[in-house]
């Protein structure tokens, strides 16, 4: 038993809380087997303190797979504890005893299998069987039930439907478990580990196979091996009512239920406003069956009593059972068979199909996402203790009373019917085995189809990371290197840009002292000139005696004005030259200086832009080599994926076909234990028959020897005294003659029935061993043909995957390189923007003033 605290343990607190701490042989009674299952056994039983009747099954989860069984056993209690719904059956708690799980719900008559194994005609059958189908429309709305059967469909003594048998049930949706009952699996759960998940709609194909059980006695292939019903049901067309006596509203019902493509199915809202199930119905229909049923199966049990009964006695009194007494039971036997209510045809069965939906759409609830939901989940209470429902309180003391009347154990199931089932659950162990161990290599392959992806996915990922890792490093490095480089230039600049500001200011000071120089010679020249001058003036006016002196003083000062204004243009010319010649100077000198300032500019550029193309080719390497590990680990782990999904599918289909041989092997083996038996009952057959044989040439011989009394007597009457003799000696002859022939003919039928038979049963084994070997040859060919699809299915796959990844990596690549290009582009674009701003800035220096103002203005003007 699971005691580890792990989550799910039975020391986990969580799951601890489950169950009760009550010993359940004290808590309950009156057990009576009433199911059997792959699960376990199913009780009636009652509640020591209350007096309620409930239902317990026992799971034992002791032996093989304990930690697998304690699991399920977990999953299913806590989803009963969490469903609550009209149509689902109530759960009343859980107890463990000696490594079994009891769990307690409440009691149902038995379920719509049980009905299906009654006594009555098909009329019978045909009127009240399709009752079911429309009140599990309603039932399997409520949740990802994934097992819905008519096993699983009880009722109760009112006559409402319940499901029943959580062990597959789901509340998850979509899901991908390959879980459920091999013949009403829906395609999609059988296909889950190879297509992926599935969705509520596989309980829709559910009620469509129920509905064909509940028709025809027995769900479609279910002749055919579980197996081979799986590899069917994938890869063939949806199943059909066989007989042809059925309503169109009911064909079409499961027809549309059993739509093979999950997406054109229909929801439950949808069923429910089918025509099937909105046709009016008799209210009583379901209960009357019910209540019939359970007379049948009362009536069943008191024959097979008195039958034991005069068995009983016959030993007792050593005598033979009387004829008339057999004859007695046999005409009861029919009589039960035969009994059915007048009046009821196909025609009928139109009319009542629909009898129950009515009352459950009244009470449907909100559609949402194409599901009917009618649950009452309890989430916003832990789970509750029951311990006080143990002892009888005031209420259920009032109801102790409606309880005690209810001594007589009601069922639908007869006893021949439950020990039928636990004799074939004992037989159809291996076969269960079977499949519950392909049903958990079908998981365990899933699971580790999921952990692989997992994987591959933490890898992948923990590779980009490293890659991100990797990108950003070399990122920081080259930041870094272009910072330090930016310093640098930095620098390098503004030495340079002292050194070119202190040789301009020194071209200037030199252009400057020499004019200084030229402007002082010039204006001691011009003083010297001015001197020459006024004493030459003066020399001329003091020659000339006949000018006032007045008129001479007037003469000379205008002369003087007139030097000293010829001396001020002068200086003035020389300062207009002197200032043209050290603006142009000045301008060249600057035109130098901004020429080898760019060159320095365009030289520390080059050498950025080189850095950068070097840091950007280094990452283009870098993402191109990151490219190629990730496609390499993407392509290694595209195969590795597709290699476990291919071994994987392998040794499924090397386990179905060994499967199916230990199938084909078992079923050669009991039909040779067949025949040998039947070769072994053939004696007492014989002899059985050869007795009967005897006993019609007794009565052949009794009738002669009458006959030949009356004859004797009649010839002895007309004949005279005297022939008496002869004539008795005649008949006496006549007589032995006759018997010898009827002698003959008995020794002829003896041997020619023993001939007869023979034969007959050498041809009967023929015919079956023929039967069974094209039937499982059948088989084996179908198993081989769904491998081969399901080989080929995923053969496409694996290649749509592969050019799926061609695709993307091609895509990623050449995203790679337009972006290596549109690096590239900016770059030499910044680069000839830039030097085409120094040119500028350059031929400014080179142009006059007043066209470089022109050029200004039409450069404006153009923009």
């Amino acid at each position: 038993m699971p005691s580890s605290t792990q989550k799910g343990g039975l020391k986990d607190p969580e799951s601890a809380n489950l169950f009760f701490k009550d010993d359940p042989e004290e808590v309950f009674c009156d057990l009576h087997e009433i199911g059997h299952g792959s699960f376990g056994a199913v009780y009636f039983a009652r509640n020591s303190f209350s007096n309620e009747v409930v239902a317990i099954k026992k799971m034992s989860y002791n032996g093989k797979q304990t930690t697998e069984k304690w699991q399920d056993i977990i999953k299913e209690v806590k989803f009963l504890e969490q469903l609550r719904h009209p149509n689902t059956i109530e759960y009343k708690g859980c107890y463990l005893k000696d490594n079994t799980a009891w769990l307690v719900m409440e009691y149902c008559l038995g379920s719509a299998s049980d009905l299906l194994e009654g006594e009555f005609t098909l009329e019978v059958h045909t009127t009240h069987r399709s009752i079911y189908c429309l009140s599990l429309t309603f039932s399997v709305s409520v949740i990802l039930f994934r097992d819905v059967k008519a096993g699983n469909i009880l009722l109760t003594e009112p006559g409402q439907v319940k499901l029943a048998d959580f062990g597959s049930a789901s509340i998850a949706s979509p899901a991908n478990s390959f879980v459920g009952t091999p013949y009403w699996m829906a395609p999609e759960v059988i296909l889950a580990m190879d297509e992926g998940q599935y969705e509520g709609k596989v309980d829709i194909w559910s009620l469509g196979i129920t509905c064909i059980e509940l028709a025809e006695r027995k769900p479609p292939l279910f002749n055919m091996n579980a197996m081979s019903a799986l590899y069917h049901i994938a890869q063939n067309d949806s199943p059909t009512l066989q007989s042809n006596e059925w309503s169109d509203a009911f064909r079409s019902f499961i027809d549309y239920c059993l739509l093979k493509i999950a997406q054109d199915r229909p929801s439950s809202a949808e069923l429910l406003r089918h025509e099937f199930v909105r046709r009016e119905r008799p209210p009583r229909v379901l209960i009357d069956l019910i209540q019939r049923t359970k007379d049948a199966v009362r009536e069943l049990d008191n024959l097979q009593y008195r039958k034991m009964k005069k068995i009983l006695y016959q030993e007792k009194h050593n005598g033979p059972m009387g004829e008339s007494q057999e004859e007695e039971e046999v005409g009861t036997g029919n009589t039960l068979r035969s009994e059915r209510p007048p009046g009821v045809s196909y025609t009928h069965v139109d009319f009542i199909l629909a009898c129950v939906s009515f009352s459950v759409v009244g009470m449907l609830p909100v559609v949402a996402c194409g599901y009917v939901l009618y649950t009452f989940i309890r989430d916003d209470l832990p789970h509750r203790d029951h311990r006080s429902d143990l002892r009888p309180s005031s209420s259920e003391r009032a109801q102790a009373h409606n309880y005690k009347n209810r001594e007589r154990f009601t069922t639908i199931k007869s006893a021949s019917l439950v020990t039928r089932q636990i004799h074939e659950h004992e037989q159809e162990n291996e076969l269960r085995e079977q499949m519950s161990g392909y049903k958990r290599m079908r998981r365990q392959h899933q699971k580790q189809l999921i952990a692989l992806e997992n994987k591959l996915k933490a890898e992948m990922d923990e590779h980009r990371l490293k890659l991100q890792k990797e990108l950003e490093t070399h990122a920081n490095n080259a930041f870094i290197e272009l910072e330090k480089l930016a310093k640098k230039h930095a620098i390098q600049t503004d030495k340079e840009m002292k050194t070119l500001a202190a040789d301009e200011k020194k071209f200037q000071q030199q252009i400057m002292v020499q004019q200084k120089k030229e402007l002082t010679n010039f204006l001691d020249n011009q003083k010297k000139q001015y001197k020459l001058c006024k004493e030459k003036i003066k020399e001329e006016m003091s020659e000339d005696h006949s000018t006032p002196k007045k008129e001479k003083q007037e003469r000379l000062s205008k002369h003087k004005e007139n030097i000293q204004h010829s001396q001020a243009e002068e200086e003035a010319q020389l300062l207009g030259q002197q200032r043209t010649f050290y603006d142009r100077n000045c301008r060249a000198f600057k035109r130098k200086i901004i020429i080898k300032k760019h060159e320095f500019e365009q030289e520390q550029l080059r050498e950025e832009l080189n850095k950068k193309k070097t840091q950007k080719e280094m990452e283009h390497a870098m993402l191109i080599r990151q490219d190629e590990s990730t496609q390499e680990l993407e392509h290694r782990q595209l195969k590795t994926l597709q290699k476990l999904r291919m071994d994987l599918i392998r040794l499924q289909h090397q386990t179905e076909l060994e499967n199916q041989i230990e199938y084909n092997n078992r079923r050669e083996r009991e039909l040779h234990r067949k025949h040998v038996l039947e070769l072994r009952q053939q004696p007492k057959n014989l002899k059985a028959m050869e007795l009967q044989i005897k006993k019609q040439f007794q009565d052949t011989c009794k009738v002669q020897t009458k006959q030949y009394k009356a004859l004797r007597h009649h010839q002895l009457e007309v004949t005279p005294k005297s022939e008496h003799k002869t004539v008795l000696k005649a008949l006496k002859d006549e007589q032995t003659r006759k018997l010898a022939i009827l002698a003959e003919q008995y020794e002829q039928s003896i041997n020619e029935m023993m001939a007869s038979q023979a034969l007959r049963l050498d041809e009967a084994q023929e015919a079956e061993c023929q039967a069974l070997r094209q039937q499982l040859q059948q088989e084996m060919e179908l198993l081989n043909a769904y491998q081969s699809k399901i080989k080929i299915q995923t053969e496409a796959q694996h290649e749509r995957e592969q050019q799926k990844l061609e695709q993307k990596v091609s895509l990623r690549r050449a995203h790679l390189e337009q972006k290596w290009s549109a690096n590239i582009g900016f770059s030499m674009a910044n680069l000839q923007s830039r030097a085409f701003h120094q040119s500028c800035t350059v031929y400014q220096y080179t142009l006059p003033v007043k066209s470089l103002k022109s050029l200004l203005l039409n450069k404006a003007a153009f923009i």
